[in-house]
């Protein structure tokens, strides 16, 4: 007899309309606020607001943060070698859409 395992991820579906402030953010991935302060700093996230108190994060923002600090936390990357780990699979994504229109795999 075949046995199936599961497993279960909680989620929270996240509109993009949605604005996050700094600590809100920082609630949300579980982090504090100095670690996002460094991805704003490098590039990793845009916040709109001149002043870290007046940053508002759209909602699409979340899942870049926790895989940017995933990856800083994993990796033990730096905040300028998580931008760029960030960017190139940013561009990995480009390219694998680009196929993808191309009608290739």
């Amino acid at each position: 007899m075949n046995t199936i395992n599961r497993t279960v991820t909680p989620c929270v579906v996240v509109e993009e309309e949605v604005q996050f402030t700094l600590v809100e953010l920082s609630r949300a991935c579980r982090t504090d606020v100095d670690q996002l302060v460094a991805l704003v700093m490098e590039g990793v996230l845009t916040p709109s607001g001149e002043a870290p108190e007046r940053w508002r994060f759209g909602g699409t923002t979340l899942r870049r943060a926790r895989v940017a600090l995933r990856l800083t936390r994993d990796l033990e990357l730096n905040a300028a070698s998580t931008a760029l780990v960030l960017d190139l699979l940013d561009e990995i994504d480009a390219l694998r859409s680009r196929l993808r229109r191309l009608g290739g795999d």
